[in-house]
């Protein structure tokens, strides 16, 4: 084998690493809003437990990538990129996981309390969401330039909701200064959903970077 093909072949376990990781996060997060809107606190406590995982495996991949970039061996500018790409889109995949943390940890401080307002706007950003991350991830895998712009314009939609769901929940913060607690609680969840579409920008900014060698803000 030669030093091409070895190299090839430690960057495909990279990416195999990062895909590992990507479908355990997104699985995470979209079990943590399970947990949130069926009040299912033993799942929460599970999501909780589990996050050690996710660190091990986005740490894992930081290594392998730390030591690839330390080889001698003849890394081209295109290397260069997928293993800087590699890092950064790893440590915002373990980002969604830790929003799944924090997702189920307000569905614990909520409890099995009925919810003050309907979340159904908040149900429709989370698998607006998931949607975003699961796609993005499929054009970080085809390296699809088009499909990663077309995935951040969707940001614009997720900024929306959660700016109306943060304005109903203010004017209900008013109304019912008694239920403030839980009402904090939802706009945590709101934003947590929120930062998740935001990181799948992120990664859409990435596959630009990788197949253009440019950094464009997708998220404004």
């Amino acid at each position: 084998m030669s030093i091409r093909e070895r190299l090839d072949k430690e960057l495909e376990s990279v990416q195999q690493a990062f895909l590992t990781l990507c479908d355990k996060s997104i699985h995470q997060f979209e079990l943590s809003f399970q947990a949130f809107i069926e009040k299912d606190m033993e799942l929460a406590k599970r999501i909780i437990e589990e996050d050690v995982e996710m660190n091990k495996m986005e740490e894992e991949i930081h290594n392998k990538v730390v030591l690839l970039l330390t080889k001698q061996q003849p890394i081209v500018a295109t290397d260069l990129r997928r293993l800087i790409v590699l890092l950064k889109a790893a440590s915002d995949m373990e980002r969604v996981g830790d929003y799944a943390v924090n997702i189920s940890k307000e569905a614990i401080r909520i409890g099995e309390k009925q919810f003050i307002t309907s979340v159904e706007l908040m149900e429709d950003m989370c698998y607006k969401t998931i949607s975003m991350l699961r796609q993005v991830v499929n054009a970080f895998v085809e390296e699809n330039v088009q499909n990663a712009k077309e995935i951040a314009e969707m940001d614009d939609q997720i900024d929306e909701m959660y700016g109306n769901m943060i304005a109903h929940l203010m004017k209900l913060s008013a109304i019912s200064p008694e239920s403030v607690s839980q009402i904090t609680y939802l706009s945590f969840v709101c934003r947590f959903i929120e930062r998740c579409a935001d990181l799948a920008t992120n990664m859409a900014e990435y596959i630009l970077y990788l197949k253009k060698g440019l950094y464009l803000d997708l998220n404004r």
